[in-house]
């Protein structure tokens, strides 16, 4: 895992940083496209690392499976493939995602000094657009991490290639973080287990509550290039229409102060999150139990701490 000396930026990347016009955008959309971030070497050395990861090479292994995990095996098919923790499970896809300079952007778009990982997952989108799991339902992070005590948290989405529209390419609700939410159905369901007209309607029913039209936005990103959004910004994305697969990895990241809380879904269930069972205990102390500890290095890694 990469160490406090390690996150250091060399002038020419700082000078990748956001602007404060680019803060100024972000916080008033609820995302943000970035100057280039990563190199042809990196996003060839991650090419490379995800198709040995594909072909079944980890370089550690899971200590227990997750409830919802997210892990795509060649069993599966031709479908759109999503795989959680490549991160922790492999060493070379972890070292290029931890790069510094992507959570120094984060910091600056959050507001925050410290920034760590909290999910990464690889994405693989066939070129097929008659596949129905190639079309990504609207949906905002902040309904799965309703375990976690912060609303900065925000999501970079990394292609290793050039990602337009024909891709299916992820596309941005602009403005839709500073919604108000109106649904009172049980929203910490993920999209794939849920009807998309129902989101379609969820959609179109808070854009109205809070007087609103529903601006789509499909981000086209060059290579090298990264999208950030919000963790409360509506986002999904259509079919690959072109004649290569899609492949990416969105990189959940979580500010410095983010915490575990105890959340109920509406039945009276606790709510779970897959780190709730595999990140180490917090101590107990006086009136609060020991609970998961989304700090945890080897799960959470730090990606940048101000100085």
């Amino acid at each position: 895992m990469t160490s406090t000396a390690d996150l250091t930026l060399t002038d020419a990347e700082t000078r990748l940083l956001p602007t404060a016009e680019d803060v100024a955008f972000y916080a008033e959309h609820g995302w943000y496209l970035s100057r280039r971030l990563f190199d042809d070497a990196e996003l060839d050395a991650l090419t490379q690392a995800s198709d040995q990861y594909y072909a079944g090479h980890r370089d550690r292994q899971l200590p227990v499976r997750p409830p919802y995990l997210a892990s795509w095996q060649p069993s599966d098919g031709p479908i759109h493939r999503h795989n959680d923790y490549v991160h922790y499970e492999s060493d070379e896809i972890g070292r290029i995602l931890r790069k510094p300079l992507l959570g120094a952007v984060a910091a600056a778009l959050a507001g925050t000094e410290e920034i760590r990982v909290f999910q990464a997952t690889m994405i693989y989108k066939p070129p097929n657009p008659a596949e129905p799991s190639n079309l990504v339902p609207w949906h905002i992070d902040r309904h799965y991490w309703q375990t976690c005590t912060s609303e900065r948290m925000l999501t970079a989405f990394v292609p290793f290639h050039d990602c337009g529209e024909e891709m299916g390419t992820i596309t941005m609700i602009d403005g839709s973080h500073r919604w108000k939410e109106t649904s009172t159905d049980d929203s910490t369901r993920h999209f794939a287990r849920r009807d998309r007209a129902e989101l379609e309607e969820i959609l179109e029913r808070t854009a109205h509550f809070n007087g609103d039209t529903i601006r789509k936005v499909p981000v086209t990103i060059p290579r090298g290039h990264v999208s950030f959004h919000s963790c409360a910004t509506y986002h999904g994305s259509g079919p690959n229409r072109s004649d290569r697969p899609r492949r990416a990895v969105s990189v959940h990241l979580q500010d410095g102060d983010n915490r575990y809380r105890p959340h109920l879904r509406p039945d009276g269930s606790p709510l779970v999150y897959n780190h709730d069972v595999l990140v180490r205990r917090t101590e107990a102390t006086a009136g609060r139990p020991a609970e998961p500890d989304y700090a945890d290095p080897d799960f959470c890694p730090v990606v940048w701490r101000s100085r």
